[in-house]
Formats: C-alpha cells, structure tokens, sequence
C-alpha cells in the first residue's frame, strides 16, 4: 500500500513527489525530487515529524492499494478482510484526506459476486474522494472480465483501459490480464499501445503522468512472468516527459527502480506476500509466522538488482503414466507430470493441490476448465492421438502437455 502527496514547484520543473507507504503503525515515508530519494523512518518521532510537515505541504494526496485477493482463506492469510481493513484504516488515520484511491488489480480472488461485494463494503469506509481501479488476473475469470467491467470500468474503453486529468496530473489506467498466451507475460496488445500514444499525443512534455497497471510494466523476473510483454512499448511513448511513474501490483511485494524520468514501484499485497524473485520454485502464497504477516504486507522494500538467476528445472518422464486413469497434480504453480503419455480414449484428470487457483486450457481450446479452486478436479477424455498443449490462463507461465498414442 502506498500514500503518495504530490507537490509541484517551479524550481523543481513539476517533478516532486512525496510519496508515504504506511502499514499498522509502521511504514516508510520518502521523497523523490529530480530522480533522487529520501526515506523518513515513520517508527522514527524526528524523522516522522519532518514527514508530516511535507505532507502537509503538498498540494494533493492519493492512495494505491494492490492485490487484496477477497475470497482467498487458505494458510497464508486467513482473514484477508481483516487485513486489508487494517489498510483502511491506516488511510483513514492520514492527516489529510486523499483525494483519489488507486487499486491496481486482484481485488478478488475467484472473481465471484460475493467477493466483490465483499470488497466494495469495505471500501465504502475509506475516507477519500474518487476511487479508481485495474483488473488483475483473478478478477476477470469469469465471463472474460464482463462483470468486473461492469462493476468497476464504467465508460471506459477496450478491455477497461482509460485516463482522466487531477491537479496537473495525467494518469493512465492500463489493462495487462487478458488475452494472456501459453507461457507468456502481460499483454496490452496493439489497440491499448496505440490508444495510449493517442492519449499522450496532445500533452506538453511538462505534464506529469502517473501510469497505473496490475502486472508490471518492466521486466522484474519474467521467469515467473513477472512483466509485461509489449510494455517497453508503452513506456517508450512516455519517455518525452519529464516525470513518469509507474505504479503496479502482482507480485505482492516492494520492488522500486528508477530509470531515468521513470520511477517504477509495484505494491504490496493486502492478502499475503510472495516470494522474491528466484528465491522459491516459483510465486505464490507465502505462509510466515503470524508475527510477521502484517510486516510483508505493504511494508517491505526490495531493492531490484538485475541478474541471472536460474531456476530449478523439473524432468518429466514421458511414460509416467497411461491408460485409463492418469493423473496430473497442480501444485507450487506446476503441473506434475509436466509431459505425461496415454492411450487413445484415456481419461486424464487434473487435481488443484495448491492454495491457488489455477485453469487447464488447451492451446488451441480443445478444452478450458473452469477456475479450479483448492480441491477441484478437471477431466477430458482423448479419444484422438496427438500431442496436445495446455497451460494455466491465470499463470500462463505454468504448461503441461498430453500426448495420446494408439490404443
């Protein structure tokens, strides 16, 4: 969770930017003037003094809250009400009261009607004035987003992509969850990218601009797809103005860089944490001592180093199964058997063992399970030889492959 006040001077060119995150009685407070950061401890009474006499200085405050994941119950968090309440309040106790608040996607986590509503009652608590939101990957399961859209991307264009002006600021909402490929990363696609160089066209290159996405824009680990395909695309259409920032969620976790006029920050979760890129076999829910959860949820900084971290690489044998009854076990975002072989007319059954869910979806949509939930089964009978491909729509990075042989 971030609280950020915005403060423009002439002798700074427009480019200064308080930004506060705060997390239940802790947080971290910086200030970011021509590229160049400064923290303020907030555990720190001096330090947190000197703070609130920036914020009181600025001339309009906003707040972004990322992957609150309503509906999730499992280990890792069991009260995600609970938790992104505390965020709530930590915005209400604000000296000032924000003027927008920005949630950049997951705000669900099976994209169900209850969530949502779940979601939507608890955000009616928050004292601030407009809200604005993204979908993330978990809120457009059903019905290709429709009833997220519905609820949350009224008059808005495409697939929910939209803009609108505050204070001197342009900001850019971008959608990156659909139309997600086998073992791919975000994807804006090619009417977004030029919609957006659209939007820009018109504007000096003196107008701050504040672009808000769920999946990161910049490449942070692609391995887990933790980026966004075509989005030095979109960034390269931004490079002209003198002040970017770049704002996503996802990965439940701080990771901050600053590249040139761009200053890049994707949040924390409200649900649970994830682990930093490379350190697990993959991302997912990471269950910590009860102590600690809160200190992972919106807290935590990461600094982003680039580097070349392999992963540990899982052999499949081919014949690890066939005949009637095969199975394979969704589990730590992997398939199990990653290749598994059958006989024509087998029926293979796909079991979600994770805390996540998942989708089984053939390449060429063969077959398209629904969002399986911890403890839900998919099944398919093929009853053709071939080689068939499939992977998880949620986590496009996780793929499987079935091939059939005679009977």
């Amino acid at each position: 969770m971030y609280l950020l006040t915005m403060e423009f001077t002439d002798d700074i060119d427009r480019r200064g930017f308080l930004k506060c995150m705060a997390w239940a009685g802790t947080g971290l407070i910086f200030t970011i003037s021509g590229g160049i950061p400064r923290s303020f401890n907030l555990c720190n009474p001096a330090t947190a003094e000197e703070a609130a006499k920036a914020i009181a200085a600025g001339s309009f405050s906003f707040v972004q809250i990322s992957d609150s994941h309503i509906g999730f119950s499992k280990d890792a968090n069991k009260d995600v009400l609970g938790t992104l309440q505390a965020a709530v309040a930590r915005i209400n106790g604000a000296n000032a009261k924000p003027d927008l608040l920005i949630h950049t996607g997951d705000l669900s986590h099976l994209s169900k009607d209850d969530e949502f509503d779940a979601l939507d009652q608890l955000l009616k608590d928050v004292r601030v004035g407009q809200r604005f939101f993204v979908p993330g990957e978990h809120d457009v399961l059903v019905d290709n987003g429709k009833n997220y859209r519905e609820r949350y991307a009224k008059n808005t264009l495409g697939d929910g992509w939209y803009s609108f002006d505050h204070a001197g600021v342009h900001f850019i909402a971008l959608v990156n969850v659909l139309n997600l490929k086998p073992g791919g990363l975000g994807q804006l696609g090619v009417d977004q990218i030029a919609w957006l160089k659209k939007d820009v066209q018109g504007l000096s290159s003196s107008t701050p601009i504040v672009v808000f996405a769920h999946v990161p824009l910049w490449s942070v680990y692609p391995e887990w797809g933790w980026g966004t395909d075509d989005g030095a695309q979109a960034l390269e259409a931004l490079k002209r103005f003198g002040s970017v920032t770049v704002l996503n969620g996802h990965i439940h976790q701080n990771v901050q860089k600053i590249e040139g006029n761009m200053t890049f920050h994707t949040a924390c979760s409200t649900a649970f944490p994830q682990p930093q890129p490379g350190q697990a076999k993959g991302p997912g829910p990471m269950t910590v001592p009860a102590e600690d959860l809160r200190k992972l949820l919106g807290l935590t900084s990461v600094q982003y180093v680039e580097h070349d971290s392999h992963l540990a690489i899982v052999d499949s044998n081919l014949a690890v199964e066939s005949g009637e009854g095969a199975t394979v076990n969704i589990d730590n975002f992997t398939f199990t058997p990653a290749v598994l072989s059958v006989k024509t007319g087998s029926q293979v059954t796909w079991t979600n063992q994770d805390d996540m869910p998942h989708t089984v979806v053939e390449n060429l949509g063969l077959f398209h399970s629904k969002a399986l939930d911890t403890g839900d089964k998919f099944a398919y009978t093929f009853k053709r030889p071939g080689t068939y491909g499939y992977y998880c729509s949620i986590h496009p990075k996780m793929m499987g492959k079935i091939v059939v042989g005679g009977g």
